[in-house]
């Protein structure tokens, strides 16, 4: 097993929720750490975790984006961080189903994403690159995000369901290494 290590610059954690009832807000998170011990010849050996900064959403938006830090859903400042961390790895399909538990506001619930090893390629600094993509969708409400105001025309104002997107770039331990001893 080969711990690879996070490239930020190529790496990204979205979301997107319903507003009205009609509208799409997407959004992400700009900070976050993740390990990952990826086992190229079995996979399904492989562990990732991730540490995201609850202030760093960003949804274009700066009100909204305060709005979701305050205690009315992240509460960033008592929570200051979200987190994920495999249990299994398992193949189906063309790709991967991951267990894990995700946490947030120290809530901590099992969470199923499907995942896609987007390939492993010589990096162009030497050593090598990897990709991964997962998704899933969860219910905000399980991890007690229930804030919401109900709409005159029925519904509400933010929907319950989240779906998630991530696409990770990954270079192996040494690789990185190398990279940063170049850049210094």
């Amino acid at each position: 097993m080969t711990t690879w290590t996070l490239d930020p610059a190529h790496s990204q954690i979205e979301f997107s929720v319903k507003h009205m009832m009609v509208t799409t807000v997407r959004g992400q998170f700009r900070k976050f750490a993740v390990d990952v011990d990826f086992d190229e010849e079995h996979p399904e050996r492989s562990t990732v975790s991730a540490n995201i900064d609850a202030s760093s959403i960003d949804t274009g938006m700066e009100a909204r984006d305060a709005h979701l830090k305050s205690p009315d859903f992240f509460d960033a400042d008592t929570y200051p961080a979200l987190s994920f961390r495999s249990t299994s790895i398992v193949p189906s399909g063309d790709g991967y189903t991951v267990e894990g538990e995700l946490t947030i506001r120290g809530e901590t619930r099992p969470v199923t994403l499907e995942a896609e090893i987007g390939g492993v390629v010589p990096n162009l600094q030497g050593g090598r690159r990897a990709a991964f993509n997962a998704s899933t969708k969860i219910s905000r409400k399980a991890w007690g995000l229930t804030w919401n105001v109900a709409l005159e025309s029925g519904g509400f104002l933010v929907g319950d369901d989240i779906k998630i997107s991530i696409d990770l770039a990954v270079l192996q331990a040494e690789a990185a290494a190398e990279l940063a001893t170049v850049a210094a």
